[in-house]
C-alpha cells in the first residue's frame, strides 16, 4: 500500500520504456511551462515559483506517488486560496499553509483516507471547480484586455467595477496579442498534436511582441528579469498566533490537494487500465507540499491536464514525470532570463482556456437537472466560492450536502404498524397463521435507524395511547443503528417495562446487535426477548 509505483515499475523496465517515457516527459515539461507561470502570477506571486513548484513538487510526486502517470505541479484549484493568503499574510503565511497542508496530506494517507476522499458529494466538486473558473478568468481581465489600472481589487464584484470603471484605458495592442493567443491555442491542435498549442502560442506571440516592439506589458515590465536558478531553501517564520489564523485555508488546500490529485489519479487509471494507490499518492503529495515551499514554490497537486498530455505522447511510468522536471529545470537554467519577455497577454489567453477548461460547464447544466437537494448544494458551493471564500465555501457545501443527506434517508426510513392498533376489526388480529391477541402490538422498522430518523419512531410510539402488554419491533430490514436509535429503543423498553410489559425485538441484523450488544442494552433486554423469526417472537409474546 506504500511502495511508490516508481520501485513496482522499474522491475520490467527497458529502453524502449525509457525512450516512450523520456519523449513523454519532454512534451510535458514544454506544456508545462506556459502553466506554471501563468499559475504563479495569477496566484499573487512572483513567476519562478510557479517554474520551481512544477520542478520540485513535480519530482517527488512522481518518485514517491502512487500513480503510474501522475505529472505534479501548481494547478488552478489553488490560485483562490494562494492569492487571499499573500494578500493577507505574505509570503512566510504562504509557505507556513503549503507546509501544514503537506503535513495534513501526508497524516491523511497514513490514516488510509484514500477512499474517504470519493464520498466527496459531485455537487460540491462541480461547484468549487466552476467557481474558481469565473474567479480565474475574473483575475486575467485586467491582462486580456491590456487595462492601465492600479491594483485589482481582490473583491469579485468589487473586481468587475473596478474594471467597468476602467473600459476607456484599454490597450487595444494587448487585445489583440490576447486574441492572437487565443486563435493558436484552439486551432493549432489541427496543424500539430505533438508541439503543444500554449507553448506554440507563447514562443510565437513572445517573437511577434519583441520583435515589432508592440507596447504591451510583460513578465519583465512587472516583475522584473527571472532569475535562471533554484534558490537556496529556506524556513519561514513560524508563530502560533499566525498558525491558527491559517489553519482553514491549511486544510482547504489539504483538500483540494487530496480531491484534484485522486481524481486525476481515476481519471488516468481508466486511461491506461492501471490502478493506483490512493494513500501513498497522499503521502507523496504531502511530501511534496511540504518540500515545495522550502525553495520558494507554491502548493501543488496531481494536475488532470498535463496528466492526460503525458499518458497521450506515450508516458507510462513514473520516469516521465520525472523527465518532465528535469526538462523545466533545464529550461530555467538555460532560458530563465528570457523568460521576462513574455507578454503577460499571451498568459492571459492561456488561463482564459485553462479557466474554460475548469468551468465543466456541461457537467453544471446537467446537475441543474437532477434533484432539488443537489442543486441546492451545487449553487450554494458556485455562489460562496465566487463571492465569499473557497473555504467557506467547501466547508457550508460539505456541511449542507450532509444534511441534506440525512434529511433523504430519514425520509426513506419508515414505521409500519403492523398489529390492529391501525384497523377497525373487532377480536384477535390475525396475521401468518396466528392470532394475535388485543395487547400485542407489532412494529416493522424500515431503513437506517439513525438519529434522523429516530424522531418517526418516537411519534409513531407517541400516538399509542397506553402500552401494551407485549411490544415487538421488528428489525428485519434495519442495516444498521446509532447512538440515538439505541436511546430511542433503550427508552422504549423502559415505558414498557414501567407498564409491567415486555418488550421483544426480532430479527435483528449484525451491525444493530454488534452496536446494542456493546453499548450493553441486549444484556439488559435478555436473550428471551430476542427472537430469530417473527412468528417465534409471536408465540413467545402470545405464551
Amino acid at each position: 500500500m506504500f511502495v511508490p509505483k516508481l520501485f513496482t515499475t522499474l522491475r520490467h523496465y527497458d529502453r524502449k520504456a525509457f525512450i516512450a517515457d523520456a519523449t513523454a516527459g519532454v512534451i510535458v515539461g514544454v506544456v508545462a511551462l506556459p502553466l506554471a507561470i501563468a499559475f504563479a502570477i495569477a496566484s499573487g506571486v512572483s513567476p519562478e515559483k510557479g517554474i520551481i513548484t512544477a520542478i520540485i513538487a513535480g519530482f517527488i510526486i512522481s518518485a514517491l506517488g502512487g500513480s503510474r502517470v501522475q505529472i505534479g505541479g501548481p494547478t488552478g484549484a489553488f490560485v483562490v486560496v494562494i492569492y487571499g493568503v499573500v494578500q493577507k499574510f505574505g509570503i512566510d503565511g504562504l509557505m507556513i499553509t503549503t507546509m501544514l497542508a503537506g503535513v495534513v496530506l501526508v497524516l491523511m494517507g497514513i490514516a488510509k483516507f484514500g477512499a474517504v476522499i470519493k464520498f466527496i458529494p459531485a455537487p460540491v466538486i462541480t461547484g468549487f471547480t466552476s467557481g474558481i473558473a469565473v474567479i480565474i478568468f475574473s483575475s486575467e481581465v485586467k491582462d486580456f484586455l491590456g487595462l492601465k489600472m492600479g491594483t485589482v481589487p481582490a473583491e469579485f464584484f468589487a473586481k468587475w467595477t473596478a474594471f467597468g470603471e476602467s473600459i476607456s484605458l484599454i490597450n487595444p495592442w494587448a487585445i489583440a496579442v490576447a486574441m492572437l493567443s487565443l486563435a493558436i491555442i484552439i486551432y493549432w491542435p489541427r496543424v500539430s498534436q505533438k508541439i503543444p498549442s500554449p507553448f506554440v502560442a507563447l514562443i510565437v506571440m513572445t517573437t511577434i511582441v519583441h520583435m515589432c516592439n508592440l507596447p504591451v506589458e510583460t513578465i519583465g515590465t512587472r516583475f522584473g528579469v527571472i532569475s535562471g536558478a533554484i534558490p537556496a531553501p529556506q524556513f519561514p517564520h513560524f508563530s502560533l498566533a499566525l498558525v491558527r489564523t491559517l489553519m482553514p485555508s491549511v486544510f482547504t488546500v489539504a483538500i483540494l490537494g487530496a480531491v484534484e490529485s485522486l481524481l486525476s489519479a481515476v481519471v488516468s487509471d481508466g486511461m491506461i487500465g492501471g490502478k493506483h494507490r490512493s494513500n501513498m499518492e497522499l503521502v507523496a503529495q504531502g511530501i511534496a507540499n511540504i518540500a515545495s515551499p522550502l525553495f520558494g514554490g507554491i502548493p501543488a497537486t496531481g494536475a488532470i491536464a498535463r496528466t492526460t498530455t503525458n499518458i497521450k505522447s506515450g508516458g507510462r511510468t513514473p520516469i516521465a514525470g520525472i523527465v518532465h522536471a528535469v526538462t523545466l529545470l533545464l529550461i530555467l537554467l538555460a532560458f530563465g532570463a528570457w523568460a521576462s519577455l513574455v507578454p503577460l497577454a499571451v498568459l492571459a489567453a492561456i488561463l482564459v482556456v485553462v479557466a474554460y477548461n475548469m468551468s465543466e460547464w456541461r457537467t453544471f447544466r446537467s446537475l441543474l437537472r437532477t434533484t432539488k437537494s443537489d442543486i441546492i448544494v451545487l449553487l450554494a458551493t458556485f455562489v460562496l466560492t465566487v463571492v465569499v471564500d473557497l473555504t467557506v465555501a467547501i466547508e457550508v457545501g460539505m456541511v449542507l450536502a450532509a444534511f441534506l443527506f440525512m434529511h433523504r434517508m430519514a425520509t426513506v426510513t419508515n414505521v409500519n404498524v403492523i398489529t390492529r392498533e391501525i384497523e377497525d376489526t373487532e377480536g384477535p388480529f390475525e396475521w401468518g397463521g396466528l392470532s394475535i391477541p388485543d395487547d400485542v402490538q407489532i412494529y416493522e422498522i424500515n431503513g437506517p435507524f439513525f438519529f434522523g430518523a429516530a424522531e418517526t419512531f418516537t411519534q409513531t410510539m407517541s400516538s399509542v395511547g397506553k402500552f401494551p402488554r407485549v411490544l415487538i419491533v421488528r428489525m428485519r430490514n434495519v442495516p444498521a443503528i446509532d447512538a440515538t436509535g439505541m436511546k430511542v429503543l433503550a427508552d422504549i423498553q423502559k415505558r414498557v417495562l414501567h407498564a409491567k410489559g415486555r418488550f421483544i425485538i426480532s430479527e435483528i441484523h449484525s451491525q444493530p446487535y454488534l452496536a446494542l450488544e456493546k453499548a450493553g442494552f441486549l444484556k439488559q433486554l435478555g436473550e428471551t426477548n430476542l427472537a430469530p423469526t417473527i412468528e417465534k417472537a409471536i408465540e413467545s409474546a402470545i405464551e
